[in-house]
């Protein structure tokens, strides 16, 4: 028989041979989602009922930064990282409101080379504004851990050396020099990667990186994630969550 979600909570410590690989779920925009080719929006709503549903199931959504240690302290058997793509300015607006609510953090993933622009590499839809640098300092005033996904948005495993080492390494610069605190996290563009991809990041000296499915390749430097969007009721979320943790296999160093 399938265990229970409310079963992860067993109070037992993990252990590197045991423990599956952290649940973190992947979002991007929160707002109208009538024009959505991509499926990349949520609307509010639907936001507030996928907290409230984690936390009537006893878990909590918070940073990556905030699951991985407690994971390393063999705790946080009951959270969940909440991480948001590209850095819409609606999350300011309508994803953070409700992360406060329900008492719960997040990592934001923003594009320092986009401030104030728009989702430019997106062919199709709407054109959604992106946050400035004062929205991305707000974010963080507020206890949003900032990450980077990257300067522009580029496919990393298509990009050239030069290319590569810019979108990885000066992106963190800009950013660190733009919130005033160290920036931890990196998130893969479209998901895609490859060995090269995931040396870059950690030779940036991030300390984890969030891709999709990335195979053999998972660790540290490249964490799986689960997409959640507007049709994930509380019964697809349910099913996620334990097939996250029948298919993911564990992986030394998570």
């Amino acid at each position: 028989m399938a265990a229970s979600v409310d079963s992860l909570d067993t109070g037992r410590p993990p252990t590197p041979h045991t423990s599956p690989v952290p649940w973190v779920a992947m979002y991007h925009s929160v707002g109208d989602c009538s024009d959505d080719p991509y499926r990349i929006t949520v609307t509010p709503q639907r936001l507030g009922r996928q907290l409230a549903w984690l936390r009537r199931r006893g878990l909590r959504g918070v940073s990556v930064t905030e699951l991985l240690a407690a994971r390393a302290r063999g705790e946080g058997r009951n959270l969940v990282g909440l991480t948001f793509d590209d850095g819409y300015a609606d999350f300011v607006t309508d994803a953070l409101p409700l992360l406060h609510r329900w008492n719960c953090g997040a990592t934001l993933f923003v594009l320092p080379g986009r401030l104030g622009g728009d989702n430019a590499w997106d062919p199709l839809g709407p054109r959604k504004p992106l946050l400035t640098a004062d929205g991305i300092r707000r974010a963080a005033a507020e206890g949003v851990e900032i990450g980077s996904h990257g300067l522009t948005h580029v496919d990393l495993t298509k990009a050239d050396d030069v290319t590569l080492k810019a979108e990885v390494a000066e992106s963190r610069a800009q950013l660190e020099e733009l919130t005033g605190t160290p920036v931890d996290g990196f998130c893969y563009p479209y998901g895609t990667i490859d060995a090269r991809a995931v040396q870059a990041v950690r030779e940036a000296g991030y300390t984890y990186a969030c891709a999709i499915d990335p195979g053999p390749l998972t660790g540290p430097h490249a964490l799986p994630r689960v997409y959640v969007g507007q049709d994930d009721t509380a019964w697809r979320l349910h099913l996620k969550h334990w097939l996250h943790r029948l298919r993911r296999r564990p992986v030394e160093g998570l």
